[in-house]
């Protein structure tokens, strides 16, 4: 059986997990706390970062660009592409998710996921109130830009899902998950994520919970 390796409210797993959904691909999820850095897990990443995606013939394939890629590469099924037609569409899609998994984490998922959760499990201090403050300050920005972008097409990326949807749904539903996304400052961005929410494929990742941490009551209802 493929089997992920991810960590629950990692962005960048949950967009694999969105993708591998989206794909139709059957798969075994395993957690993996990164921070007791397993010699076993070294063994597959030797980063020993997540995700990684153990394939049915032992192939691992970690680091989350690397698995997308792979995926989109592997699974070629004319209904199931997540990456645009033309080179240039698809040159778009990479842009996108780069904002996000880059951009978008560097000024906003660091300044709060990583603060308020993950310094927890690493045991690297306390959350820093000025890094949060900016995060939240930060993420009001993107939500514009989530909404310029979906003024004139459904998606981000255009009128058909792309991976640019699932790396931005990822990292907002982690964060929604805090209750730290201000919908209520953007109906259009708000808009964008309830067509995201009523898919399938990011409503199984909304199931997961956090020992320590409970979601705020609208994080799985799509008509929040």
């Amino acid at each position: 059986m493929r089997t992920l390796y991810h960590t629950p409210l990692s962005p960048y797993c949950r967009k694999i997990r969105i993708l591998l959904r989206e794909k139709e691909l059957e798969f075994e999820l395993t957690q993996e706390n990164f921070w007791d850095r397993r010699l076993e897990f070294f063994a597959l990443n030797p980063a020993g970062e997540v995700p990684v995606l153990l394939e049915p013939d032992g192939a691992a394939i970690s680091g989350n660009y690397a698995i997308m890629e792979y995926l989109e590469e592997s699974y070629r099924d004319a209904n199931k592409r997540f990456i645009g037609g033309s080179i240039t569409e698809r040159a778009e899609v990479r842009r996108l998710v780069d904002w996000f998994d880059r951009k978008f984490d560097w000024e906003v998922t660091q300044n709060i996921l990583f603060e308020k959760v993950f310094k927890r499990l690493l045991r690297c201090g306390e959350p820093q109130s000025d890094a949060i403050r900016a995060g939240k300050k930060n993420i009001l920005y993107h939500l514009e830009y989530i909404a310029h972008l979906t003024r004139e097409h459904r998606f981000l990326g255009g009128d058909m899902l792309t991976l640019a949807d699932m790396a931005a749904a990822a990292h907002l539903s982690a964060l929604d998950y805090l209750g730290d996304v201000p919908w209520e400052h953007n109906a259009k961005a708000k808009e964008w994520y309830a067509l995201m929410k009523s898919r399938p494929s990011l409503r199984a990742v909304l199931i997961d919970r956090i020992p320590s941490f409970q979601p705020p009551e609208h994080y799985e209802n799509p008509d929040f």
